[in-house]
């Protein structure tokens, strides 16, 4: 059984609606329902609460399943992540090359705005795509290609910085 339906049986056998439940174990409704739906899954904490309320042990609650289906949505946001990086990735070079052309002050303020922001989606998404990671071996290829973003990342910050430089 997922820990989707334990969690579900569980409350409905000690008459817990979601909303008892969250206030028992500190979280909100929709975590508890996306906890019972099988889109996401607690914290370590909740579990321990989870256990504790339920009077049963963390092993009880989830599976090997559970951690597969963890896994896999991991990695799904990972790599959503990514490609959201690289979207603001595109953006940001896109901006940096228009305001080398640029003449209109106005134009140019709000290219360099959208510059800005889209290197910092870059920056942030690329963190966030790389946090699946954080505990597992990287290959060479990833390291590798993480290089690469950072190279990348500097030369997006010279492009940006040399165009409103030279537009001052």
């Amino acid at each position: 059984m997922k820990f989707s339906e334990k969690l579900k049986k569980l409350r409905q056998e000690q008459n817990l609606t979601q909303d008892d439940l969250a206030e028992k174990i500190f979280v909100t409704r929709t975590a508890i329902s996306k906890w019972e739906t099988d889109n996401g899954y607690p914290s370590i904490e909740s579990l321990k609460l989870l256990a504790n309320l339920f009077n049963t042990t963390i092993d009880e609650l989830i599976s090997e399943e559970d951690v597969k289906i963890k896994e896999d949505l991991e990695l799904k946001n990972s790599k959503v992540n990514h490609y959201t990086a690289l979207g603001g990735l595109v953006i940001a070079v896109v901006c940096a090359i228009c305001l080398y052309f640029i003449k209109n002050a106005i134009l140019f303020g709000v290219v360099t705005a959208l510059a800005i922001l889209s290197a910092c989606l870059y920056f942030t998404f690329t963190q966030l795509s790389l946090t699946y990671y954080k505990d597992k071996k990287l290959t060479k290829r990833q390291l590798t290609y993480n290089k690469f973003r950072e190279i990348l990342s500097a030369i997006i910050i010279f492009l940006i910085l040399f165009a409103v430089v030279r537009n001052i």
